[in-house]
């Protein structure tokens, strides 16, 4: 049976922490550029689409704290929390990072990209999505570097990560695909979502690139309709 519940955030003070120490950003871009490609396709187009129908967070490269004294965070490349959203005030230091305690729950989905065998996540970091409770822990080895799949989804079964023989997140009503096309004009292999059903999450310009052309064939059918009505004699303007 999968973990679905929501894990209770432990709050170490009655008095709201101090989280003036914790860092919740360091200045130091680090990340190449197909990960924060590929990062901001996993975020952007969760936006761009309404398969999930509550509040939700996606989010790339933000701190996790779980505990208010823990003092240490976990950086995914992207997470995906449900039945939240952010503060109005996020300049604030405790809503500049996903501090388990404010927003009274951890992450269901977390996304870990792979560029090189150093990253711990299939040890380090797996251990510690699960002890978060993290439901689904994704991990994406474009050149499997240390999974023989390109693509894995682990999900949460009794506190232990079990590898799925797919790529549904069936509790979050996501999937996932490797998709062959140009995302911010750069053709490439990219992970896209989809939703249970396997149909692909249009990004923003997939969109507004089809709105487009329903609209450009709506008017050419109807300028065609409005040449045929001359023929016969009747203006179009009269109807």
């Amino acid at each position: 049976m999968s973990d679905y519940q929501t894990y209770e955030i432990i709050v170490d003070a009655i008095e709201p922490p101090d989280v003036s120490q914790l860092t919740t950003e360091d200045d130091t871009p680090v990340d190449n550029l197909p990960s924060e490609k590929q990062q901001r396709l996993s975020t952007t187009t969760l936006y761009s689409n309404d398969v999930i129908s509550r509040p939700f967070l996606a989010a790339a490269n933000v701190a996790i704290y779980s505990r208010a004294v823990e003092g240490t965070a976990i950086v995914p490349d992207v997470l995906l929390s449900l039945d939240v959203s952010v503060s109005e005030d996020f300049w604030q230091k405790e809503h500049r990072a996903y501090l388990g305690w404010i927003f009274g729950k951890n992450p269901e989905v977390v996304l870990e990209i792979v560029s090189n065998r150093k990253g711990g996540e299939l040890d380090a970091k797996m251990s510690r999505y699960a002890q978060l409770g993290v439901w689904y822990y994704v991990v994406y080895d474009p050149h499997t570097y240390i999974q023989a799949e390109k693509v894995a989804v682990y999900e949460l079964q009794q506190g232990v990560y079990k590898l799925k023989s797919d790529l549904l997140l069936d509790a979050v009503g996501l999937g996932l695909q490797l998709w062959e096309g140009e995302f911010e004009d750069t053709l490439s292999e990219w992970l896209r979502w989809t939703d249970l059903d396997g149909n692909l999450l249009p990004t923003g310009k997939e969109r507004a690139d089809s709105e487009r052309a329903r609209a450009e064939s709506e008017r050419a059918r109807a300028e065609k309709f409005a040449a045929k009505l001359r023929e016969l004699g009747i203006d179009p303007e009269s109807i």
